[in-house]
């Protein structure tokens, strides 16, 4: 039989997993909405110094492949960075510069949006954020691993970039139902990114996680804000 101090010693480590568990997913969660926060902060100096338009119409100007391109390269590399560094303030600067790129991209959608009508943005984020908080809710009450739904983001997200690369070559618009998928594919995102915050990430790992789970937002927001433009058109 094992001693009673040894039960006492198994409950203190447990509790101790617990404790760091549950301050890994507070600072998680802490740093998705700063990135979020710094998200908007940045959309809102552009537009109100006029830099928007100008930057929309250089892009605009220009193959939507190259910046989507540039945006896969920094993409990749702050995740990279911010997943693989044991270095705090490179995984840091890897947050703040996948911020500052996706505030970049979303310029030219937010320029459209903006002259579609009044509260188009607002309803789009309102719309996101109501998913995003209930497919959280689901993963953290359930407690379920959603890890089977990797292979499934992978190949959606293989299948979208080669439509989005063959409309941009060939001149053919993505509509509705493509935007609906994207959506879709962002929640299962959402639910996949939750659930390795609960289960799987490292516990040093906080400000990858955010990084993560910000991705999935911003794409949820791109492909909801396009809804509302499209219904609008």
């Amino acid at each position: 039989m094992q001693p009673i101090s040894g039960y006492a010693s198994s409950s203190a480590r447990g509790n101790d997993r617990l404790d760091a568990r549950a301050r890994f997913i507070t600072r998680t969660y802490n740093h998705l909405f700063v990135a979020i926060v710094g998200f908007a902060l940045i959309e809102i100096a552009l537009f109100q110094s006029g830099v928007a338009p100008v930057i929309a119409r250089a892009m605009m100007g220009h193959s939507w492949l190259l910046v989507l391109g540039a945006f896969m390269v920094t993409s990749w590399l702050a995740t990279r960075v911010a997943h693989t560094s044991s270095s705090l303030p490179a995984q840091y600067a890897a947050l703040g510069a996948y911020v500052f790129a996706e505030a970049i991209i979303f310029v030219p959608l937010l320029v459209v949006a903006n002259s579609v009508a009044r509260g188009v943005i607002s309803s789009a984020a309102l719309v996101t954020f109501m998913g995003f908080a209930g497919l959280t809710g689901i993963a953290f009450y359930t407690r379920k691993d959603f890890s089977f739904l990797r292979g499934l983001i992978l190949w959606g997200g293989v299948g979208a970039l080669v439509l989005i690369v063959a409309g941009a070559i060939f001149g053919f618009q993505l509509g509705t139902f493509f935007s609906v998928a994207m959506v879709t594919l962002a929640g299962a995102a959402i639910l996949y990114d939750t659930s390795n915050v609960l289960h799987h990430f490292p516990e040093d790992r906080y400000v990858g996680a955010a990084l993560q789970l910000f991705a999935s937002v911003a794409l949820m927001f791109w492909y909801v804000l396009r809804l509302f433009i499209s219904a609008r058109d």
